[in-house]
């Protein structure tokens, strides 16, 4: 078992940044794990915003390609997702997910607002 704890989310104007953090319980198993941010907003279905695997090689929802960057730092078994230019339509609860061999994990999730 591992828990994924969020941190980082708010509320910001748009053109702002957020730098989402989520860390992970267990090294054994962060270090074995592909983690994504996902987003899910009001009426909407969640999606993946961004996934980073054990070997570092990254991928992006072209919604949000070139604005926001994911993360990882083995050695605090955290994850981390900056996110720049942000829009309105950003606007969403964000969960970190960890998965790999030992299984698949969730996270809370936290809140981000992004007004106009």
């Amino acid at each position: 078992q591992v828990q994924l704890v969020e941190s980082g989310g708010g509320l910001v104007q748009a053109g702002g940044s957020l730098r989402l953090s989520c860390a992970a319980s267990r090294s054994s198993i962060f270090r074995l794990s592909t983690m994504t941010w996902y987003r899910q907003a009001p009426g909407k279905q969640r999606e993946s915003v961004a996934s980073i695997s054990i070997g570092d090689t990254t991928n992006y929802a072209d919604s949000v390609k070139g604005r926001f960057t994911i993360s990882r730092d083995n050695a605090k078994n955290t994850v981390y997702l900056q996110m720049d230019s942000l829009t309105p339509e950003d606007t969403a609860v964000y969960s970190c997910a960890s998965s790999g061999l030992l299984g698949d994990y969730w996270g809370q999730g936290t809140q981000v607002t992004v007004s106009s």
